[in-house]
Order: C-alpha cells, then structure tokens, then sequence
C-alpha cells in the first residue's frame, strides 16, 4: 500500500477528505488504489460501533471485493455477495467464497449477521425499503447495518455523467456520449435512482426494526451530523449519506459515533 493508505485518517478531519476525493478523482486510472484506500475508512467507521474480529459479516453489492478483503484483514468472517458476475471478476478472480447474489432476496438465512454491510449501492435498486428490509433480515437482533448512498441531488448524484445531471439525466448522458465516445455505464431509471436524504431518514426512522445510531455524511471533513439535520442543504452538501443502524434491542456496551 502507498504511504497515504497506510497513514491513519482521522474522521471527521480535513485531510482525510481531501485524500478521499483526491482518490476519487483517479477512480478510472486507479480504481485499486481508490477502493483499496475506501474499503480501509468505511471499515475502520464500522469497527468504532463494533469489534469485528471474529464476527460474521455480509458485504452487500461489493463489487470486486475490496470491502470483503478488508474486513477479513481485521479478522472477521466476511462473505460478499454481488449480483453482477462481471463486477465480482473485475480484478481477475473474486475473493474465496464470493456469491452472486441479489441484494433483494440474499442466500443466507435470517440473524445470520453481527455486520450487514453496503457500501454505495441503494441508490442503484429500484425499491431502496425491500433492499434494507432484506438486509435487516439477515442481521441479528442487536446487530450493526452500515448502508451509504450518494444522493441525487449531491455535487455527485450523477456519478460518471455528474455535475451535468442537474440540467437532466438525458441531457448528461448525451454529454457524456459526445465527451468520451461511449455511453454512460449508469441509466436513471435501469441502475441508477434519484435517492433523497430527507425522504430516506424519515422512511428509515419510521422502521420499528431499526433504531439509528448515526444518521451523517460520510466524507464531510467537520459536523458530518450536522449538515444531515438541515432540510434543503442536506440534498446538496451532505455528498454521501451514511447511516449506522441497529438492529432490535442493541447492547448496553454500544459505542458512541
């Protein structure tokens, strides 16, 4: 791993946000390094709620595995499932015991979980509340689900087509077929959905099988709750929203966020 990878990131804080977005700048050239460098922060959000070694957990919509890898590293029992054979062989081979799999109805059965994981795939499923409710199936009583998205209306709701989807989707993939030559890997409507933040907290505050231990932007360098509470701005400045869920009753040892 590179110095940068290796060096602790301190969350919240300005220089991790930078090293992440400068990361996310290269996701084409160096998609390795960018998941690799991703993959170490979100795991190391889930590890301050809960410690992993040895736990059971379940990366939903994984893609090639670098999520899988590095919760292994820290000792849990990690299995990925990734509905898209092609994504799991995006590196060559997938990890050892990867499984196609939808995220909607996964393979396993109920409270198998202590961690059910997804890393910036609800905005790309048609029905966002079936795909969390699938998730909470499979998580324990008492268990952590860690699920981001990045939202519409944030500076990268597009993703490859962004910023030019706030003039429209088709405008931007037009755009972006005369820019590149090719077409947009994404399609609003096909695998990739206009997702909000307000709507999402309050559908997801509303489940009486989850309680939400930190509602927060994922990359934001300072207050990442606080841009959250703040309807209208949250759509824009939040970025990626994450969101910490437990699970039925959660233990009295919890950690604080």
């Amino acid at each position: 791993m590179t110095e940068i990878a290796e060096r602790p990131l301190r969350d919240p804080s300005l220089r991790r946000s930078l090293t992440l977005f400068r990361a996310f700048l290269r996701e084409q050239s160096d998609p390795d390094r960018c998941y690799s460098l991703l993959a170490r922060d979100a795991v190391a959000q889930v590890a301050r709620h809960t410690d992993l070694r040895g736990r059971v957990v379940l990366d939903v919509g994984g893609g090639p595995g670098h999520f899988t890898e590095e919760f292994r590293r820290r000792g849990a029992h990690a299995c990925l499932f990734e509905p898209d054979a092609r994504e799991l062989g995006a590196r060559g081979r997938p990890p050892e015991g990867a499984v196609v799999a939808d995220g909607y109805l996964l393979p396993v059965a109920d409270g198998v979980a202590d961690v059910c994981f997804s890393s910036n795939v609800l905005e790309h499923v048609a029905d966002p509340q079936t795909f969390l409710s699938e998730m909470v199936r499979v998580t324990r009583p008492g268990g952590l689900i860690y699920v981001s998205f990045t939202n519409w209306l944030s500076p990268w709701g597009g993703h490859e087509t962004a910023p030019w989807h706030y003039l429209g989707a088709d405008r931007a993939r037009e755009r972006y077929r005369r820019r590149t030559g090719r077409e947009a890997k994404h399609t609003v409507g096909e695998n990739l959905f206009p997702l909000h933040i307000g709507s999402t907290l309050r559908q997801v505050r509303a489940r009486a099988d989850v309680r939400v231990v930190s509602a927060r932007s994922r990359y934001w360098p300072f207050l990442p709750g606080a841009v959250t509470r703040v309807p209208g701005l949250r759509e824009i400045a939040t970025w990626n929203l994450l969101l910490i869920l437990r699970t039925g009753q959660a233990p009295a040892s919890e950690a604080r966020s």
